[in-house]
């Protein structure tokens, strides 16, 4: 009888835990893949590349100033040639501090960007598992979560196309909301 009695609890349990909806996503693709991503990068790569160019040019302007001292070297006196080469030496340090800077500040701006989206994108799972009605929506990656999956299981191209396609629609309830208030103005 008890053994009967198990058996049965064991079937009714193994029945009701075949009733939730799983799945998993490549949380790789669905971040590189998202376009807000893809934009939030290369509006970075932009800032760097305008970062870069600034710095090249004030690092060009300094290399002029260090050939015209090494060309006016032997005319200057002593006393000025040490001053003049202690003066670029200190300017060389703050062109170099200058450069961390800029280039932490960046990289922390865009570490928080993307710390955003990420945030974004699981909030997005989250309600897309509630709409869809999952119980439990993995995540994978390189160092590869999930070992194995049943195909049909990985959702990651419908929740990207949910994802970019609702922000086409934002993008363009925007753009329309923008283009009536310039109309009305």
């Amino acid at each position: 009888m008890k053994k009967i009695l198990f058996s049965l609890t064991l079937v009714v349990s193994l029945m009701s835990c075949q009733g939730e909806k799983t799945a998993y996503v490549d949380n790789t693709v669905l971040i590189q893949e998202y376009n807000k991503m893809k934009t939030t990068e290369a509006r970075f790569e932009k800032k760097s590349k305008a970062l870069s160019d600034e710095l090249d040019s004030i690092a060009a302007i300094f290399q002029q100033e260090v050939q015209e001292f090494q060309s006016n070297m032997k005319s200057m006196s002593t006393q000025e040639r040490e001053r003049r080469q202690g003066e670029l030496v200190q300017k060389q340090q703050m062109l170099q501090q200058r450069q961390q800077q800029k280039s932490q500040m960046l990289r922390q701006e865009s570490d928080q960007a993307i710390d955003s989206l990420i945030e974004e994108v699981k909030e997005y799972v989250g309600e897309y598992g509630k709409d869809k009605g999952y119980a439990y929506i993995f995540g994978s990656n390189e160092s590869a979560n999930i070992m194995y999956a049943k195909e049909g299981l990985d959702i990651t191209e419908d929740v990207l196309e949910e994802i970019n396609g609702e922000e086409k629609e934002s993008d363009s309830t925007e753009k329309e909301s923008m283009e009536t208030e310039s109309t009305e103005e």
